[in-house]
Parts: structure tokens; C-alpha cells; sequence
């Protein structure tokens, strides 16, 4: 198969370029990432350029290295794995689903290398693989599936409206930086993920670290905890912290007939239902979609539950690429029909938007026992009811019970670490260089004077304490 076959096949997984540049967006989209860095570097040395047009030509460069970390497999990985639940699996196979998307790839520098998680993502996505893998592994339910059937019912006996089930969660979060990666005696600079505050579902009880740092005021949207410290030679550098939460479930008990109009010319209406370049845009896609799920509905929780009742039927969760490196995140949903937890609330985000419904994002971490790792989820705004919670990727739960299914539109669990209610907003203290996550902020960052320090530079881990 040539390279010209291999991007016909591609092209309904492509993200395309969208710089000011013609010639380096051709470049990019055809996967030439070594002839688009020298056309990058014969931009940046143009003096006419101003230093924000500069940034962004940096960037983009730094975009198709994180690229290039994604991609790294190559096919007699992927089939070699593949094989151990489809033994006849061949290269005819894989190109078929390639071409359906079931399986990411791109092709770079002429070489066809494959998305790191694209051979297990190939079991969530591609459901004739997904049953062929269920046949001899006997799984039928996950571990939060099977969780979340014992505990949503357990919060709807316990909560009839409001807050309630109050569980205590004690944290220790800490970043290592491993040795040896910045000269000794550099400074590092961190920035770890911090608990907001004034939501009743969210409550710091304890707190305490042993190194000297900052704590952003809840008024940034993106809360985090800063640190300074200096690198001692072959020694990795810590940062860490512990606190107490003391989480509550919350029940909105939201009945569609006593929704309020809108008031559409309010400040929240005009913000919450607006387009937001990159990632919330109203493409032909979307309003086309959009018309085929909502048709004539005109009740805003039920057009609410329309789409996310169509998201949880159609776009399976699969592990998700770098979010830095997708240009339009509610489009590349869309056009691959997969996605992680960011993904598919985003592309919730949009539709909902579209449809006068105000959204907005919020994230952290899911703390469920035995279930914890990132999280991202959302809160729409109903007139009369104010901003509820949305969990677009926990989604429909496998209940006849109509209210255990569509727990999640409209409220949550206990079992939450709030610390973004927004996205791609700027950190307290200001960082010097662009950040590894541009979106979303779980893990944290980290950079020192001589530039920003990648995810594959430093570890984070997060200790949970589940307290009576």
C-alpha cells in the first residue's frame, strides 16, 4: 500500500492543521512533520513576524513532537496483541479497521505508525472485536460499572433532593521530577492540582505540606498549589502535599414540566450558549447531527437527555490522545465516534450549546474505591434549577429503573476531586512556558527556565484514604 492509499484511507481520522500557513498546514495534514519543521524554522527567522506570531510557530513544532510520542507503535506491535483474542488476525484486517477507525493511525515522515492505545481501544471501539475479546476473557461488566449498580441506588434511597451521602477523602498528592533532567541547581517550577472551594459538594477539612508554596485563590478557574525548588545532582525532585475532603453526593430532582423559559439575554445565557474556538464550534456537523437527535423537542432537559442519551449509545469510551495535540476536540469525536471523558463532554458541551442549553466544564479526579484516575464531567443550567451536573462518560447506566439510568443527567456522586470549573484558563502564578495539558489540568505542570517539562520527564500519584 503506498503512502497516497494510506491518506485516502486516513482521511475521515485526519485533524487538520489550522495555522496561518498553507504551505505548513499541507505539510502537517500530509504527515511531513520533518519538511514542516524547516518551514517553521524559515518562519521564525522572518523578522516581520510579532513574538505572539512566534509562540504560536513554537508551538506548533512542539505540537508535532506530542504527536509523535502518541504514534509510536508500529503494526507487528499492534498485530501481535491483537492476536491474542483474534488469532487469524492479518494486515487485511488491520487495513479495514483502519480505514473504519476502528484503529488510529497516522502516517509520519512517510511511516505508518499506529496511536499507543489504538490496539486496546480497537476492543472498546470495534464491536465485533469488543465481543470476539468478552468471548474468552468472559468479562461482561467493568469495575465501575458494577459499582455505580450498587451505589446510585444507594444515593437515590438515601437523598430524595439536595446534598447528602458525605464521605471523607484523605489525599496525598505529590509530582516527582526523575533525576538528572535539568542541570543541577536550576530551579523547578510546579503546579499540582488544588480542591476549589464554595460548592457544597466539595469541603477542604485538613490541610498540610512540608514545602513552601502558594495556593491559587478559588477565584482561578483552573486551582492549583505552587512550588519552587532547587535540583540537587542524581537526585529526583519532590513536590507533594495531603489534605481532607469531605465530599457529598447531590440530587437536583429536576422535573422537565417546571422548567423556566431562559432569560436569553442574560450575561450567563449569552456565555454558556456561545461558541468557543477551538473546541466548542458550531460546524456543519454538529447542526446536522444536532437535527437528527433533538428533531422538534422544545423542553430543554428533555433535548438535554436526547443528547446524552445519543452520545451514550453511539461514542464508546476508548483512551484518548494527548489533548494539546487535537485541534478541534468536539469535531474529532464526531468524525472518529470515540472518546475518552473530556471527549465526549465536549462534544456534549456543544450539541447542548447549539441547542440553547447554557454548559459548562468541570473536572478533577473520580475517587470511587478501586475506580480512581482522571475525570472530566460537566454541569448544564436548567431555569428554575440552576447548574446541575452532567456526566456524559459515566452516561446511561443498564437499570430498568428510570432514575438509576439518568442518575448521571443531573447529579453525582460522592466520589469527586473538583479542581477545574473551566478549561484552558491561565495559572496563579503565571507560567512562563506552554503548558503539557493546553485544556484540561489533572496531573499538573512542571518547567524550569529553560523551558517546559513534558508528561515523559516527570510522574505523578495521587494516595487515597477512604475515612469514616
Amino acid at each position: 500500500m503506498n503512502n497516497s492509499t494510506i491518506l485516502m484511507l486516513l482521511f475521515p481520522i485526519l485533524i487538520l492543521a489550522q495555522t496561518d500557513y498553507p504551505k505548513l498546514n499541507y505539510e502537517i495534514n500530509n504527515g511531513n512533520f520533518s519538511e514542516a519543521n524547516k518551514i517553521i524554522d524559515i518562519y521564525l527567522d522572518d523578522p516581520r513576524l510579532s513574538e505572539d506570531q512566534k509562540d504560536l510557530l513554537k508551538f506548533e513544532k512542539e505540537r508535532l513532537e506530542r504527536i509523535k510520542k502518541d504514534f509510536k507503535l508500529t503494526q507487528t506491535d499492534v498485530l501481535d496483541y491483537i492476536k491474542k483474542f483474534i488469532p487469524e488476525a492479518n494486515e487485511n484486517m488491520l487495513y479495514k479497521w483502519e480505514s473504519d477507525g476502528s484503529l488510529e493511525i497516522k502516517v509520519i515522515n512517510g511511516e505508518k505508525k499506529y496511536f499507543n492505545r489504538s490496539h486496546t481501544n480497537l476492543f472498546r471501539i470495534n464491536k465485533e472485536a469488543k465481543e470476539r475479546k468478552k468471548a474468552i476473557t468472559l468479562e461482561t461488566k467493568d469495575g465501575l460499572d458494577l459499582l455505580l449498580e450498587n451505589l446510585v441506588p444507594q444515593i437515590l434511597s438515601d437523598i430524595d433532593s439536595g446534598y447528602g451521602m458525605p464521605q471523607k477523602i484523605k489525599l496525598k498528592y505529590t509530582i516527582t521530577v526523575e533525576k538528572n533532567i535539568v542541570p543541577p541547581g536550576a530551579t523547578l517550577r510546579c503546579w499540582i492540582p488544588y480542591p476549589r472551594e464554595g460548592n457544597e459538594r466539595q469541603n477542604i477539612v485538613e490541610f498540610h505540606t512540608d514545602d513552601k508554596s502558594i495556593i491559587a485563590d478559588n477565584n482561578n478557574l483552573q486551582r492549583s498549589i505552587y512550588f519552587e525548588k532547587k535540583v540537587e545532582k542524581d537526585t529526583p525532585t519532590k513536590f507533594s502535599y495531603e489534605l481532607v475532603l469531605l465530599n457529598k453526593a447531590y440530587i437536583s430532582n429536576i422535573n422537565k414540566d417546571l422548567i423556566k423559559p431562559y432569560q436569553k439575554d442574560s450575561d450567563l445565557f449569552i456565555e454558556y450558549t456561545s461558541e468557543r474556538k477551538p473546541h466548542i464550534v458550531f460546524t456543519d456537523k454538529i447542526k446536522s447531527l444536532s437535527k437528527n437527535i433533538i428533531g422538534n423537542e422544545t423542553n430543554p432537559f428533555l433535548k438535554a437527555k436526547l443528547i446524552f442519551e445519543w452520545i451514550s449509545n453511539n461514542i464508546p469510551w476508548a483512551g484518548a490522545r494527548e489533548y494539546s495535540t487535537i485541534e478541534n476536540i468536539s469535531d474529532y469525536c464526531l468524525t472518529n465516534m470515540h472518546g475518552d471523558c473530556g471527549i465526549k463532554t465536549l462534544l456534549f458541551m456543544t450539541l447542548a450549546r447549539y441547542n440553547g442549553i447554557p454548559t459548562k466544564w468541570q473536572s478533577g479526579w473520580m475517587l470511587h474505591p478501586g475506580e480512581k484516575n482522571l475525570h472530566d464531567w460537566c454541569e448544564a443550567y436548567f431555569e428554575g434549577y440552576g447548574w446541575v451536573p452532567v456526566d456524559q462518560s459515566f452516561g446511561i447506566i443498564d437499570s430498568d429503573n428510570e432514575s438509576v439510568k439518568y442518575f448521571y443527567l443531573g447529579n453525582i456522586d460522592q466520589y469527586r476531586f473538583i479542581v477545574n470549573d473551566d478549561y484552558s484558563k491561565p495559572f496563579y502564578p503565571t507560567k512562563n512556558f506552554p503548558r503539557s495539558e493546553t485544556v484540561d489540568f489533572q496531573r499538573g505542570e512542571v518547567e524550569w527556565e529553560g523551558g517546559n517539562l513534558y508528561f515523559d520527564q516527570w510522574d505523578y500519584s495521587m494516595e487515597v484514604e477512604y475515612l469514616d
